[in-house]
């Protein structure tokens, strides 16, 4: 999960397998976390690279490989076995290295609905990702057919926004629509991709 950002959802979920290969074959969580930084951005720098920013997810990927090593001593199921309730879950995924507010709801809801990780109120604290039949994201993924649906309902929500944005351009000085470049000719700044 911690990979699956800015990049396609196959390659993020491919890198686990691919760093284990370049590590002989098994990935353990204190073996990455002791390894040289410089050493663990070369293995995710190796072509093909394990991600579009291979230094900087090389080093989130090592601060949450030693989360998993020193506060779970190895077992990454220990952050979420002894969750009470869908917030506590939330609340110890949204703390962990790379787990902004949206990842955090939808491993909730991978945890929920793949891996049967259902304290009370985990469909709460998932948000829209754990409500039943929808296709939004990864963990709505089983297969080639769901796959597709989940890509095409965010290049909905890339289009609807898209169109939003196009829709919503503020009136200039002279009340005509400003343009793409910001004042004075410099290009507006970008929206980050969530």
């Amino acid at each position: 999960m911690v990979l699956d950002q800015q990049i396609p959802l196959e390659w993020a979920f491919k890198g686990p397998y691919e760093l284990a290969q370049r590590l002989g074959g098994r990935l353990d969580a204190a073996d990455i976390a002791g390894l040289d930084p410089d050493r663990l951005a070369e293995l995710f720098a190796q072509r093909p690279a394990l991600h579009r920013y291979p230094a900087s997810m090389a080093a989130r990927v090592q601060e949450l490989c030693r989360v998993v090593a020193e506060e779970c001593d190895g077992d990454p199921t220990r952050l979420w076995a002894g969750a009470r309730s869908g917030q506590e879950l939330l609340k110890t995924i949204k703390a962990l290295p790379g787990f902004g507010e949206q990842k955090a709801r939808i491993f909730v809801a991978l945890l929920g609905k793949q891996l049967g990780v259902r304290p009370a109120g985990w469909e709460e604290a998932a948000g829209t990702y754990g409500e039943k039949g929808s296709f939004r994201s990864v963990a709505d993924i089983v297969g080639p057919d769901s796959l597709v649906k989940v890509r095409s309902y965010k290049q909905e929500m890339k289009a609807a926004a898209k169109a939003g944005k196009a829709g919503t351009a503020a009136p200039g000085a002279d009340g005509r629509a400003a343009s793409k470049a910001g004042r004075g000719g410099r290009p507006a700044a970008r929206a980050k991709n969530s």
